[in-house]
């Protein structure tokens, strides 16, 4: 592996670990409270544009990142559309 190769897989293990403990707070708090739902909403299509992006460079370690940040988006934005249906619902 390459040093720009493990520098470019460290980075987005770094940034999907901060995306995924967002969602995973989200999910284990149901709490909407300071929780934009741009936020996901934004990850979401700028993770298609650069999956799409990723997939035409052939580059494997954006292509990678962003399919899961795409994944995480949406379950993002299916917990924020949740606990707020029950947050409304109370």
């Amino acid at each position: 592996m390459k040093g720009a190769e493990l520098i470019g897989w460290a980075s987005s293990f770094v940034l999907l670990i901060t995306i995924m403990s967002q969602t995973y707070t989200q999910w284990k708090t149901k709490a909407v409270a300071g929780v934009s739902r741009w936020l996901f909403v934004g990850q979401l299509t700028a993770s298609t544009g650069y999956t799409v992006y990723s997939y035409l460079l052939h580059n494997w370690v954006f292509l990678t990142s962003n399919i899961v940040l795409l994944l995480t988006a949406i379950v993002g934005e299916w917990l924020y559309v949740s606990n707020r249906r029950r947050t409304a619902a109370a």
